[in-house]
């Protein structure tokens, strides 16, 4: 095996010394990121570690008051989240953000959509309903999301099917990074697991995913690194193939201190 094969994938977006306080509080106290390409990095952490506001900042929902935000080893900063979405950087939120009384289609193109060609679109404003009703059956083909008609309101969908209509619409759009805040929350075994299966697709096909969870069970199944963030740092980043759910909790927690960790666990 030659060094080449040996080395560590690229990192597609980095953090440095972030900071953000809100009035006496520090919710990132020089906190540190790095998303390697093709891979699914998941973030934990307790209640007040610092991962919400990490998150936010990395996706222009909140900007640091110090520090430096690389894509593509390039310095970047976002003022907003339509900047990191300009800069390809989608973001699924827990609360979906869909709108139930549209189509699937019209959902996947909400805030985006396609308009005719020619003066039917750039005078009159109207719609090319038809191209974005192709490319929606085609991009969940992609995916192999399972739904029987794009025309269908969203409100007929099931919890899980929804959640991947959101998800399908940020793979869609994504140039370089898909940010997912608890996608399974609040969903069944069944769903919570196609879900989880459609991260991975989306992984598969070239995009490398943060995956926000409390759920451990998730995080050990589909995580190829895992980023643990304590007290508004980075803690640690653990391989899940070598440390146990009950050590990663332990230094979530602190009851493990990062220089007890075996080095074998670390992830490099």
């Amino acid at each position: 095996m030659n060094a080449a094969s040996n080395a560590a994938p690229q990192i597609v977006m980095q953090a440095r010394g972030l900071v953000k306080r809100y009035g006496q509080v520090t919710a990132l106290d020089g906190a540190d990121f790095e998303l390697r390409a093709g891979e699914i990095l998941a973030v934990i952490g307790d209640n007040g570690a610092g991962k919400s506001s990490l998150i936010k900042a990395l996706s222009g929902a909140i900007v640091p008051d110090d520090g430096e935000i690389r894509l593509d080893g390039q310095p970047i900063r976002f003022r907003s989240p339509i900047d990191a979405r300009r800069a390809g950087i989608e973001t699924v939120y827990q609360d979906l953000a869909v709108a139930p009384a549209m189509t699937i289609a019209e959902n996947l193109f909400l805030g985006r959509e396609l308009r005719r060609p020619g003066l039917a679109g750039r005078v009159f404003r109207m719609l090319d309903k038809k191209r974005m009703l192709q490319q929606s059956i085609e991009r969940m083909q992609d995916l192999k999301v399972g739904i029987r008609s794009m025309t269908q309101a969203v409100e007929t969908l099931s919890g899980g099917q929804r959640q991947c209509v959101a998800v399908a619409r940020a793979a869609a759009f994504a140039q370089h990074v898909v940010i997912m805040d608890e996608p399974t929350a609040a969903l069944g075994v069944k769903e919570g697991n196609m879900v989880l299966e459609l991260i991975r697709r989306v992984r598969d096909q070239g995009l490398p995913v943060v995956l926000i969870s409390h759920n451990m069970p998730h995080v050990f199944e589909v995580a190829d690194r895992i980023h643990v963030a304590r007290l508004g740092r980075r803690a640690a980043v653990l391989n899940p193939k070598k440390i146990s759910m009950s050590d990663t909790v332990a230094v979530m927690t602190g009851a493990m201190r990062p220089e007890e960790i075996p080095s074998e666990c670390l992830a490099h």
